[in-house]
């Protein structure tokens, strides 16, 4: 049956990406969509509000920086309305200002689609933080990746140009005609199944054993909705998407599941609409199809098999479920574990920290590879395509072929981009796990002596500085050092990939279309995909390798002794 449950979800995946994928691509040719009646006036209405020309289009450094401003101007507000909070309506349970430097982690946070969260939602923020705050920023942070990865597809379809597109156009398109109305429909599907949506005070009750308990309220539904869809992970409660007001039923659980990871799918198909050939896509699509299957049954098979240590307490029962929701069981865990993290999104419906060695092996080595295997909302498709340009180039040097994709040469620049996207999240993992680990001030925060608490600072880092969002939990991060430490991460980890794909996009828009010779690569085949794969593979176990064999690996192999952390 666990089995069958995973291969049912593969398959919605793949179902759900050709019509979603089509319809995008349309969105952004401008072609016409069913949709068009509600939306196109309201996007009208729009670009006439904020003085926008749809028509006039941005080279690609007019279009990096309406991005940072865009994104400058998000963070300032948001940070404002946490320290405001206590002035500002909608905030029944009084609470006060959110302290500056988590203020400053969590509008960062939010601002790149990370949504690391270093507080308890229900015990921190108000309804208007919510609300206003973090649920606008899930959608503009969203649309912000799509609006980038688009932008990238056109530099590679234009020749001989200097326009990527509008950023302003891009945005709007993502968030009118993609996020807003799925988010909708998703949040009532939601509402219909348990999840709550209101603006109530929280209620006090009595328990059965005389004491008093409270329960939050919110509106926690239209959250929901755009933080999985939008892959951005921020829990309205502090045990996210194991919470049964996030997440009360199998139904709700599959549905978030495939929402996190839908859009990242269907814009591979996107990608081979906007491009004319729909193979491409395919052949992206296969290769993070494939490291995630991988992924999941590793982390399935360690989860299944247990802590040998505790085997006497019937394996396949306590030990493989310490951290488990029992509502979900071991793999409706694994699974979403692998999908949280193929994507970059910090929603959990099982505490990480409680994982095998191995099993917590894999939500780390998915962010460090990248965003990749699906990845973030836009940022995935940025992020594989990056690879993609590596491949073809160390293709090209293997065979002595011309570095090419798609009729555009792949030469310096498009190289010290590439790499430079590939070493900034890098070097932000290790440089700041590093410093982590060397202090007090990064010490005193972990839970666990020994591999285990190695594995928890170098998590941290991980997720942030992958924009994922998702914790090992026996972390304290609410702190000022890893507050500020976190939040650069996020920053470098976001910024250091969108611009060099930015520029890619500007230096490639402007080439000439190669025509397809006996030199040519194809690169929409499975043996391209095996050797993106490849590729994609060797750099991260290159570059973290010696990190984890001293985390998880060496806290695997002395488990397998008795020893436990």
């Amino acid at each position: 049956m666990d089995i069958i449950q995973m291969l049912i979800f593969i398959i919605l995946l793949v179902a759900v990406t050709i019509p979603l994928g089509a319809y995008m691509a349309n969105v952004f040719t401008d072609k016409k969509t069913f949709f068009d009646p509600i939306a196109k006036p309201i996007e009208k209405l729009i670009y006439r509000i904020i003085g926008i020309d749809e028509k006039n289009e941005m080279n690609w450094k007019e279009y990096a920086a309406a991005v940072i401003l865009f994104n400058l101007f998000g963070f300032l507000l948001l940070y404002l309305i946490q320290r405001w909070q206590g002035l500002l309506p909608f905030n029944p349970q009084k609470f006060g200002a959110v302290a500056p430097s988590l203020s400053f982690n969590t509008a960062v946070s939010f601002m790149t689609n990370t949504n690391w969260q270093a507080y308890s939602g229900e015990s921190t923020m108000s309804y208007f933080t919510q609300m206003m705050g973090l649920t606008v920023q899930n959608f503009v942070s969203a649309a912000t990746g799509i609006a980038v990865v688009i932008a990238l597809i056109r530099g590679i379809v234009r020749h001989t140009a200097k326009t990527i597109g509008n950023f302003w156009v891009d945005l709007t398109k993502s968030v009118i005609y993609i996020l807003l109305p799925i988010s909708f429909v998703f949040a009532l599907i939601l509402v219909q199944q348990g999840v709550i949506q209101n603006l109530s005070p929280y209620i006090t009750i009595h328990t059965l054993s005389g004491n008093s308990q409270t329960i939050a309220m919110g509106p926690v539904a239209s959250q929901e909705a755009i933080k999985t869809l939008g892959t951005n992970g921020g829990g309205f409660f502090g045990a996210n998407a194991s919470h049964p007001f996030e997440n009360p039923t199998p139904l709700t659980n599959l549905i978030e599941m495939l929402s996190i990871l839908a859009i990242p799918a269907a814009l591979t198909y996107t990608f081979g609409k906007m491009v004319e050939n729909k193979k491409q896509g395919w052949a992206l699509f296969g290769a993070m199809l494939v490291l995630f299957i991988i992924m999941l049954c590793t982390i399935y098979g360690a989860e299944r098999f247990g802590n040998p240590a505790i085997a006497h307490l019937n394996i396949s029962g306590p030990s493989a479920m310490e951290g488990k929701e029992v509502r979900f069981g071991i793999a409706n865990s694994s699974l979403f574990a692998t999908v949280t993290t193929a994507a970059s999104c910090g929603a959990v419906n099982t505490m990480h920290d409680s994982l095998t060695p191995l099993g917590g092996l894999v939500p780390m080595l998915q962010m460090m590879l990248g965003e990749v295997i699906f990845g973030g909302v836009g940022a995935g498709l940025y992020g594989i395509l990056i690879f993609v340009f590596l491949t073809v180039f160390i293709v090209g040097l293997m065979v002595g072929r011309t570095p090419e994709y798609l009729g555009k040469k792949i030469e310096s620049l498009e190289m010290k981009m590439s790499i430079l996207a590939v070493l900034m999240p890098a070097a932000s993992v290790l440089i700041f796990s590093a410093i982590a680990t060397v202090t007090k001030m990064g010490t005193s925060s972990i839970l666990n002596p020994g591999p285990h608490g190695l594995s928890e600072i170098l998590y941290a880092f991980a997720s942030s500085s992958n924009n994922n969002g998702s914790a090992f939990a026996g972390l304290n991060a609410n702190t000022c050092f890893y507050n500020i430490s976190t939040g650069i991460a996020m920053l470098i980890g976001r910024f250091g990939v969108i611009i060099p794909a930015l520029a890619i996009a500007g230096n490639l828009v402007q080439k000439k279309q190669i025509p397809v010779s006996s030199g040519t690569f194809f690169t929409d085949t499975p043996l391209f995909s095996f050797l993106l794969i490849s590729v994609i593979l060797i750099v991260g176990a290159l570059t973290f390798f010696p990190a984890l064999a001293l985390g998880p690996i060496v806290e695997h192999l002395l488990m397998m002794t008795g020893k436990l952390f």
